[in-house]
């Protein structure tokens, strides 16, 4: 009965601003309603402008039949959340009103869509040497716990730690936004179809089997580039000045 008495996205969201933000200057409906890749248990994802909030914010609703993220911002507050985003290049606020399809607007959308757009075109920063080098190490570092490893619930926890330092220094190694969890293998797929299709299948038998010969690898086709696997020599924090 629920799922009858639900409204379509776009008609929720409307309802859902008309109700609980009939005075602000603008909205946007986001997230994977908006993207087509919605599922049974997605919710909306809405970001909210008032120039008369003192400060920004983000709430959950049951409302309409949907569940709502609600993330409310004045006309400049998100301006730091873009840079926080950027800093540790997960754009989700960027990404969200870059996608979102206009929901209300007094004539401040176009400009804030523009500057999220530019923001995720231009990347996030270029890592050091010396970053590339650390992360270099502390996958090397995980890579020799896997393959040591003789305990299978051990053994599950340092895959994951795994995939995401990987999928980490690939994205970033060439100057790509990444992302965790179910965005962790979009931000891959979203870049290198071929690429994220072989890190998928080998952490899957991984998982599946226990055979690691395909991460490790993949491991050593990632970091081949940047000096291969990395720890004799490695040094963190020695020499630094008093």
């Amino acid at each position: 009965m629920e799922d009858i008495m639900r409204l379509k996205p776009i008609e929720a969201a409307q309802q859902f601003i008309f109700k609980h933000f009939p005075n602000c200057q603008g909205s946007l409906l986001a997230g994977s309603v908006v993207r087509g890749e919605a599922t049974d248990t997605s919710d909306l994802d809405i970001v909210v402008f008032d120039k008369d909030l003192t400060s920004p914010y983000r709430e959950s609703f049951i409302d309409f039949g949907w569940a709502i993220e609600v993330f409310v911002h004045n006309l400049t507050s998100y301006k730091h959340f873009f840079e926080s985003d950027c800093e540790v290049a997960r754009p989700s606020l960027p990404r969200m009103v870059s996608e979102g399809i206009i929901l209300k607007d007094d004539g401040i959308i176009e400009p804030i869509k523009k500057e999220a757009k530019e923001i995720l075109d231009q990347g996030p920063k270029k890592w050091s040497d010396e970053t590339i080098k650390t992360k270099r190490y502390f996958i090397t570092d995980a890579l020799d716990d896997l393959i040591g490893c003789k305990y299978r619930a051990e053994e599950i926890f340092i895959a994951n730690t795994l995939a995401e330092l990987v999928s980490e220094f690939y994205l970033r190694s060439n100057l790509q936004w990444i992302g965790t969890s179910k965005w962790m293998v979009r931000s891959l797929k979203q870049y290198d179809r071929k690429f994220a299709n072989h890190f998928v299948e080998a952490f899957d038998v991984l998982y599946r089997t226990g055979d690691k010969n395909k991460v490790v690898q993949l491991v050593d086709k990632v970091l081949e580039p940047y000096g291969g696997q990395l720890f004799d020599g490695f040094s963190l924090g020695k020499n630094q000045p008093q």
